[in-house]
């Protein structure tokens, strides 16, 4: 079983196409996440919502078909829609950071398909230090915050201390300069 679920945590079924997430990202993808994620999962400790980090599909749709995303970071509070590796309710919240191979899905196809599912808090984040926050308005998503990160202390705009939370836990807060730390 943990050999399946490793093969393909790899790829994502989108409308019934299987596309490929090979190679793996670089190694900034990697920082940014693990930051975000370490971040959220200190704020949900003794939570019943649970933060997962590229291991947990998404299945969009459980009673119309088989597809799903497996978003980079995911917080889940309706523990009875887990089930093995994948998880069929409305996350709260989902973050991806942008790949040059998954740039172009995140902004369109998968940012269309959170958004039809509910997902409250969508963040698109980019290894060259832009930030975009989207919540959920009347079922459609609102850009409302964007971010680049400004981190030189002597720019008028610096901007790496600003504190950035998550809308539906507004205790769980990370400077902006945290998300990016360790990328250089």
């Amino acid at each position: 079983m943990a050999l399946a679920s490793s093969e393909h945590w790899r790829d994502e079924k989108i409308n019934g196409v299987v596309y490929d997430m090979s190679p793996a990202p670089g190694y900034r993808h990697g920082i940014i996440n693990g930051n975000i994620y370490t971040a959220i999962r200190k704020g949900l400790k003794n939570s019943i919502c649970l933060v997962s980090i590229e291991n947990l599909d998404f299945k969009y749709h459980p009673d119309i078909n088989d597809d799903y995303l497996c978003p980079d970071i995911m917080v889940i509070c309706d523990r009875k829609h887990l089930k093995g590796g994948s998880y069929s309710g409305t996350p709260k919240f989902i973050a991806e950071t942008l790949s040059h191979s998954t740039a172009k899905r995140d902004r369109t196809e998968k940012k269309d398909i959170y958004e039809a599912a509910g997902v409250e808090e969508y963040w698109i984040v980019s290894p060259q230090g832009s930030l975009e926050i989207y919540y959920l308005q009347d079922g459609k998503y609102v850009l409302e915050q964007n971010y680049l990160l400004l981190d030189d202390k002597e720019d008028e705009d610096y901007n790496a201390e600003e504190e950035i939370c998550l809308r539906a836990f507004p205790h769980i807060k990370m400077a902006l300069g945290e998300i990016f730390e360790g990328l250089d």
